[in-house]
Order: structure tokens, then C-alpha cells, then sequence
């Protein structure tokens, strides 16, 4: 089973910069996209092999929000995390599959100046208690846009972006505890060296240069460790800031 994940930066613009060839050519079972911006009727998305489409849209008319298209039929689908304080803004939705639950994602970013840091870390708290829940019930997967970069090695220039949104002392502390609680980061398993980024600012040439920070994962329970595959970061592919990353399960 091959799963993609994606922070699209708005669905509506990406359709037009080889979305469609992008999908026909790598092909995954399930598709999930972040920061889709957009709400169903405002898009016209055919993509016909995946017969099964979720959206969940923000309140907010082009903000936030989340979509999965799969083509394998799920045995339930939910949407937030049952918590009014966060389900507003469209960034998650769970997918219970045969073996697992996949969760796609969308962290709330802490903003400059970190004016909503406190709420990312009640976010990552209640966020972290909500996938408690479903590890009782089967393994889980995590995919999305996490806004943090965990390590060092995860972004170009961590000296300089200390405590900046992204590379505060709080955010990583939340992802190490998330990881502590059961969950396995994925492309580390099979990269364990620097230089392998996902975002890259609009500014000052970034992505050219190369200058970026690895704030897309694919997280899952330490029970499916001997089922990953493969994971992947498809840094070539343009079109957001954010470049696919993916995951292969045998």
C-alpha cells in the first residue's frame, strides 16, 4: 500500500500546476492533502480512480482544511477530534482501515511573534490524548503537515530559528513526547542524515538553495515497524512550498 501526503497550500491552484499528472504518476492507494483552502463545491477534482473522498473544510472560507481521496473503501471515517475548541478549522480526518488507523493531519502553525503558541500546545496535547484513543482499538498512522521540525538535522539553519514558530523548544517537546508515546517517525527509519527538507519559504530563493525544514511526517505505531516498506520525500515536485512525502507498506 502505497499512502501520499501533501500540504497543497490551496487545492484550487494546485489543480492548475500538474496536480493530475502528479497523481496519475505516482499513483498512491490513498491521497492526503493539507491546507486545501476550499470547500468541495468550490472544486472540481476528477480524479476517477478514487472512489472514496472525505473533506473536511474550516468554517473559515479559505482557510485550513483537510481532504483524503482513497481508493480502497474505509470501515469508518471521522472528522476532528470531537473537541469544539479545534473542529472548526478542518485539520483532521481518521480513516479506519483492515489494520489501521490513518490520521491525515493539518498542526495549527504557532504563527510569527508565536502569538498562538499556547493554543498549539493544548492542540498537541489533546491532539496527542486523541490518538491514545485509537492505539487501544488498532495501530495507527499519522500523516500530514506536523509545523515543527523535530531535530536539528531537520532544518538548514537551526541556530537561527531557535524558538521561532516551528523550532520552538515547546512544539519539539510536543513531537518528542508524541513519538515517546508509541509512534516511530518513519523517514527516519530509513534516513538518518541531514539535509532531507519538505518546506521551504517563498523568500530569498529558498527552495532554490535549498534552504528548508523537514515539518512533513509520516508517523506510525512501533507495531507496524515490520510492515514499513519504504518512506519518501518527493522534494521535486513543485507547485507549494510543501513537497510530497510518502509512505510504502508491505
Amino acid at each position: 500500500m502505497k499512502i501520499i501526503s501533501w500540504n497543497v497550500n490551496g487545492i484550487r491552484a494546485i489543480l492548475k500546476k500538474g496536480f493530475f499528472d502528479f497523481v496519475k504518476k505516482e499513483n498512491p492507494d490513498i491521497l492526503c492533502l493539507q491546507e486545501t483552502k476550499a470547500s468541495p463545491e468550490q472544486v472540481n477534482v476528477n480524479l476517477s480512480d478514487y472512489k472514496f473522498i472525505f473533506w473536511n473544510s474550516a468554517e473559515k472560507k479559505g482557510y485550513s482544511g483537510t481532504v483524503v481521496f482513497s481508493k480502497i473503501k474505509p470501515l469508518s471515517v471521522s472528522y476532528g477530534m470531537a473537541l469544539a475548541q479545534h473542529d472548526s478549522e478542518g485539520r483532521v480526518i481518521t480513516l479506519e482501515l483492515k489494520n489501521f488507523f490513518l490520521v491525515n493531519v493539518y498542526t495549527p502553525n504557532s504563527k510569527r511573534g508565536l502569538l498562538r503558541l499556547s493554543y498549539r500546545q493544548k492542540w498537541d496535547e489533546d491532539f496527542q490524548n486523541y490518538l491514545k484513543y485509537l492505539k487501544r482499538m488498532k495501530p495507527v498512522i499519522v500523516c500530514g503537515d506536523f509545523n515543527v521540525a523535530h531535530k536539528e538535522i531537520d532544518l538548514k539553519n537551526p541556530n537561527s530559528n531557535h524558538q521561532n514558530a516551528g523550532f520552538t523548544d515547546e512544539e519539539r517537546e510536543g513531537f518528542t513526547k508524541l513519538l515517546e508515546d508509541g509512534f516511530i517517525d518513519t523517514f527516519r527509519e530509513f534516513e538518518k542524515g541531514p539535509g532531507h527538507y519538505t518546506w521551504w519559504s517563498y523568500m530569498f530563493h529558498a527552495r532554490e538553495r535549498d534552504i528548508g525544514w523537514r515539518i512533513d511526517y509520516f508517523i506510525a505505531s512501533k507495531y507496524l515497524r515490520k510492515q514499513l516498506k519504504n518512506a519518501f520525500i518527493l522534494k521535486k515536485i513543485m507547485g507549494s512550498d510543501h513537497c510530497p512525502v510518502g509512505l510504502v507498506l508491505k
